[in-house]
């Protein structure tokens, strides 16, 4: 058994888990850091290109965000543009598409209306776009289901044409990104792929972890940046035991050709937890239009990657009476019920195109189950948490901070907060060890 010891160490290297390395490493005293991940490369799961919109979440635009979270999640965001305009990103991996949230029917345009006043101030550059403007930026949208007269139902949006904001990123690079800058700065940073940790233990005061390889590592501090399997790994040393994890996957489906100039989010249903359907141009498809995601609860910490992370899911959901009630609970309202059963028919040959494309039509009418085909491969799983002592689905990233360790479940917009979240993350690991965070180069070059 060889074995390495470390300042700090990080388990998990998609975006979450590099952007903290990344800021460990360029921000603060801290000399000795480790990077650990199970698969082969970085981002491998939900940070890679085809497992996420490829979205820049600012809140502008995602109508399930309140003014006070899209100010939370703005900050975060314009970190992510930030670090990426010093990477020269821009045309690379970052790109200033068009964008929208559209509103359909009189009751959504009232609503868009409202929201576009409200949100202006903190988002400038944001425009109030009528039917007749849509037309010339998004003519697809506005086309009726025989593709030749305009739709009857009046429609507007709130949003910024293409070329006035950044709106979308291959996170997987930027991960990769990542990486590179931190093993550039002048601090011992080691990387090691192929490495799955399978316990930790805390003895003395230091961290000992070890493989599946029978590898051992030795850390000061701690912080688990892996997705479902951070609350699995917390479990495991008996951390977080009054929450469970319920994995939801999103599925996508490509059209076979560019049907959208931009991003085109529609107005989230209240009552559902999960983003709305929306349409985007893929970075990874020529430009194509890929719409989604579904959301589909999947008893698997991890998808495409086999069968292992099941019996891990079981261990992670923690099944008792109180998770029941809280099942019963979501799936009593009918809207949310009928939402979940839908989801399932989607992953259905034969029928899911012709059910997807009812839904995907509020956004471009004239779309016909022949035009679209499901992404095979694509999508990802976010790692929705149950708190049971609220006896409630947490909604947004949820972390469990202990002496020395962190553990962090980031479903999205966990890749748009991936820099404020290292930020702070990275401010407790400097409090914990007793050395400095660099406030004033940190704020110069990301805020």
């Amino acid at each position: 058994m060889s074995q390495q010891e470390f300042d700090v160490l990080i388990i998990g290297a998609g975006i979450s888990g590099t952007a903290l390395f990344y800021e460990l490493a360029r921000y603060t005293d801290i000399k000795n850091i480790a990077l650990i991940e199970k698969y082969n490369a970085p981002a491998t799961l939900n940070s890679k290109g085809t497992s996420n919109s490829q979205t820049i979440h600012c809140g502008d635009i995602e109508t399930n965000y309140t003014l006070e979270k899209a100010k939370k999640v703005k900050r975060s965001a314009d970190m992510v543009v930030k670090y990426l305009l010093l990477q020269n990103a821009q045309n690379q991996f970052m790109f200033a598409h068009q964008k929208m949230a559209l509103a359909v029917g009189e009751s959504e345009c009232e609503y868009m209306k409202k929201r576009y006043e409200e949100f202006k101030e903190l988002y400038p550059y944001i425009e109030f776009f009528d039917k007749a403007k849509i037309k010339q930026i998004e003519p697809k949208v506005i086309l009726g289901e025989d593709g030749v007269n305009d739709r009857a139902e009046n429609i507007c949006a709130m949003g910024v044409e293409a070329g006035k904001a950044f709106t979308t990123v291959d996170f997987g690079k930027m991960s990769q990104s990542l990486i590179e800058q931190a093993q550039k700065q002048n601090k011992n940073t080691f990387v090691a792929f192929n490495q799955e940790i399978v316990s930790i233990e805390k003895k003395d005061g230091i961290f000992i972890l070890r493989t599946h390889t029978y590898q051992e590592y030795r850390a000061k501090a701690v912080v688990v940046n892996a997705g479902a399997h951070s609350l699995y790994l917390a479990h495991k040393m008996g951390f977080g035991l009054d929450k469970s994890c319920w994995p939801v996957a999103g599925s996508f489906y490509l059209t076979k050709q560019k049907l959208l100039n931009g991003k085109v989010y529609m107005v989230q249903n209240p009552k559902l937890p999960f983003a709305a359907l929306h349409g985007d141009p893929d970075l990874l498809a020529d430009m194509n239009t890929r719409f989604g995601p579904t959301a589909l609860a999947i008893p698997k910490l991890e998808r495409y990657k086999g069968l292992k992370s099941v019996p891990e899911f079981f261990q992670t959901l923690q099944l008792d009476t109180t998770v029941i009630k809280i099942a019963f609970k979501i799936l009593k309202d009918p809207t949310v019920r009928n939402y979940i059963f839908y989801n399932y028919l989607f992953e259905i040959p034969f029928i899911n195109k012709n059910l997807f494309t009812k839904g995907a039509k509020k956004i471009v009418p004239s779309l016909k189950a022949s035009d679209i085909y499901y992404a095979q491969g694509f999508g990802g799983v976010r790692p929705q948490v149950i708190d049971k002592t609220r006896g409630e689905l947490m909604l947004g990233e949820a972390s469990i901070v202990e002496d020395g360790i962190i553990f962090n479940m980031t479903p999205s917009p966990g890749a748009t907060s991936c820099l404020g979240n290292a930020e702070r993350d990275a401010k407790l690991i400097c409090k914990y060890l007793g050395v400095n965070f660099k406030e004033d180069q940190f704020a110069s070059e990301l805020l």
